[in-house]
């Protein structure tokens, strides 16, 4: 299973760089499910993982123009409030056994990939439903509503926080259905999202856990590799084509960690 799980390191990276989202959805099951590691270290696995690899994929996205800087820091304020107070405050606070329902324990392992599971199928549908009228038309000149970049900012911060994922999923829909942004320059802008809220995750996480550095620097490495794979891909691909595509991705993810969690557990 380590060597499944080596290879899916590239993809991880790979995620990144085509689609700048999706690699911490790829992180945290890969850890998990390949590795065998508890899914609350995953999460703090995957905070520097993804960070790291995010980056390292958005310095070409600086270099072409890629990156709303303005939207970029309104949006990661808010989100880096949010991740230290969910780390510090509310994942401590949740107990390792919830309730027992029959044979059926809940778990704060499984309760960390059930919510992580219902936000990617919940973030799926605004990635796969066509796009009407002038819905269509990405525009660039229109003005930033930085009240709801703050409150989606504050949001992702959260989830971040709790299942370790860099937020991508999430960060995307937003920054392309809320703002308008073309989806380059939203995958950009979301790579930098993410290093800032991930890398800050790990800092506040590392201070109470024990790290195997060993191991995950060497996921790092794959995962970097991965995300010049993807940022080679992402320039003979349509831009139109990679929302829906991304969208039909964590759909099937999400789908997977549910079954696995409630009837394979």
């Amino acid at each position: 299973m380590d060597t499944l799980g080596y290879i899916a390191s590239v993809f991880i990276g790979i995620s990144l760089g085509l689609i700048g989202g999706g690699g911490s959805i790829l992180t945290v099951p890969v850890l998990v499910y390949l590795f065998g590691i508890d899914a609350t270290l995953a999460t703090a696995y995957s905070l520097f993982i993804v960070g790291m690899t995010s980056a390292v994929g958005s310095v070409s996205y600086f270099k072409k123009g890629l990156v709303h800087l303005k939207t970029a820091l309104i949006f990661g304020i808010p989100s880096i409030v949010s991740v230290f107070l969910t780390r510090a405050y509310i994942v401590t606070a949740i107990p390792e056994e919830i309730f027992t329902l029959g044979s059926f324990t809940l778990t704060k392992n499984i309760l960390i990939m059930l919510v992580f599971a219902a936000l990617m199928i919940l973030a799926s549908y605004s990635m796969i439903r066509k796009c009407r009228g002038e819905d269509c038309v990405p525009s660039e000149n229109k003005k930033v509503n930085n009240t709801a970049v703050i409150i989606q900012g504050t949001v992702v911060g959260f989830v971040t926080g709790l299942i370790g994922a860099g937020g991508g999923f999430l960060i995307i829909p937003a920054l392309v259905n809320l703002l308008r942004l073309d989806i380059k320059k939203a995958i950009g802008t979301s790579l930098f999202i993410i290093a800032l809220n991930s890398l800050f995750g790990f800092g506040v996480s590392a201070t109470h856990m024990e790290i195997e550095w060993g191991f995950i620097l060497k996921i790092m490495l794959l995962a970097i590799v991965g995300v010049f794979i993807g940022s080679w891909l992402s320039t003979k691909i349509v831009g139109k084509k990679l929302k829906p595509a991304f969208g039909w991705f964590v759909l099937m993810m999400g789908v997977y960690i549910l079954i696995k969690e409630i009837i394979f557990q």
